[in-house]
């Protein structure tokens, strides 16, 4: 299986309140993406990081298998996702992909 890590921070034009709607936005529809792509063993988004983080955003995903992962990338609705939700909202991305058992 591979696990996908990802963590963003929400972009300085923001204020708290869009942040949180966009927060609950993002995090609603990243989780639906198990509902419709193949492959995909888990995946959460956590919104509420204690004060001593450096994202606001957290994605966890896990895959059935390598295969699936790179699946994933480039479907149709995590693009629409990513396009529409995620990259206009966040920046500072940081990933980390790897394998479990």
């Amino acid at each position: 299986m591979i696990r996908h890590i990802v963590a963003w921070n929400f972009r300085d034009e923001y204020n708290v309140e869009e942040n949180k709607k966009h927060a609950e936005e993002i995090k609603r529809e990243l989780e639906n993406l198990k509902n419709l792509i193949d492959g995909i063993v888990s995946i959460e988004v956590l919104t509420n990081p204690l004060f001593s983080s450096d994202a606001d955003i957290l994605l966890d995903s896990v895959f059935v298998d390598e295969e699936a992962y790179k699946e994933y990338q480039v479907h149709p609705e995590h693009v629409r996702v990513g396009n529409n939700f995620v990259r206009p909202r966040t920046c500072n991305r940081k990933c980390v992909d790897f394998y479990i058992s």
